[in-house]
């Protein structure tokens, strides 16, 4: 399948991402972050901007939301999102996560969305996000955490197994372990200076009614799939997909199946005296 344009990947994400996947790491953050009362905040890869925009309108007009995503055109549509909700949102900026342009102890509240980042990047990310947190500040990230994802790692295996494709199995071991543990996450913000730490985890169960509905879906096709197979060759990557499909209608009589996501917040308090 070829890749799509960034423009093409923004639609997809606020019209079939954001929608499901992004609103349950939304509501993790709704539930364990305090917005203040007033400065600058801001979110890391905030998308097409609804969840920023939402918060933006609980707040009101003394904290300003600052928007930052590696996708100019998501930035776009959140532009124009804004506009359409007199949102008090005024910048956007294109910023890569993990090497945030901001100077020091800038921001009153920082949260980050690291479920669509790649594991790799998310320990500079968050460290990042604390880097430009002003001390006493609030900061939070929302991600998947160690064992998401594991019905599909189980089939991928598989796949590569029988297409004799037995090189790429360690690739599989390195995405189940590269996923961080939540007490990984809370020792990267305990080094970066987050004191206060707390986190929270619940199990979303995301359900496709058939293999070719997982494998069409726009958030496995575009955003997951796309970091899953990243390490294949580019001929191997259609015979792999299609042996996916197989091994699901196979284990599952062609009827749904269900991928499992750990979902995790971590919060904490940037400390005062560095």
């Amino acid at each position: 399948m070829p890749a799509k344009t960034n423009k093409e990947l923004a639609f997809l994400l606020e019209l079939f991402v954001a929608t499901d996947w992004g609103e349950r790491f939304a509501e993790l953050i709704d539930e364990h972050v305090k917005l203040p009362k007033k400065g600058k905040a801001l979110y890391v890869a905030s998308g097409t901007g609804g969840h920023a925009i939402a918060l933006q309108s609980r707040a009101g007009e003394n904290l300003n939301f600052v928007c930052v995503d590696e996708n100019h055109e998501s930035l776009e549509l959140a532009r124009a999102k804004a506009k359409t909700a007199i949102s008090f949102i005024t910048e956007f900026r294109d910023e890569a996560v993990d090497r945030l342009t901001f100077p020091d102890d800038e921001f009153a509240l920082v949260i980050g969305d690291g479920s669509l980042i790649h594991s790799e990047r998310v320990p500079e990310m968050f460290s990042e996000m604390v880097r430009v947190a002003a001390p006493g500040a609030t900061v939070a990230l929302g991600l998947p955490t160690f064992s998401s994802f594991g019905e599909f790692f189980s089939i991928y295996w598989e796949a590569l197994h029988n297409l004799g494709l037995m090189d790429h199995e360690p690739d599989v071991e390195s995405l189940i372990t590269v996923l961080p543990a939540v007490s990984t996450i809370e020792e990267i913000g305990d080094h970066a200076g987050l004191e206060d730490i707390d986190s929270s985890t619940r199990i979303e169960e995301f359900d496709f009614e058939s293999a070719d509905k997982f494998l069409e879906s726009p958030l496995i096709a575009h955003f997951l799939m796309p970091i899953w197979l990243e390490t294949l060759p580019q001929g191997s990557r259609e015979g792999v997909l299609a042996e996916i499909g197989r091994l699901i209608n196979e284990e599952n009589r062609e009827t749904a199946f269900a991928l499992t996501v750990k979902a995790t917040i971590v919060v904490g308090k940037k400390a005062v005296s560095q």
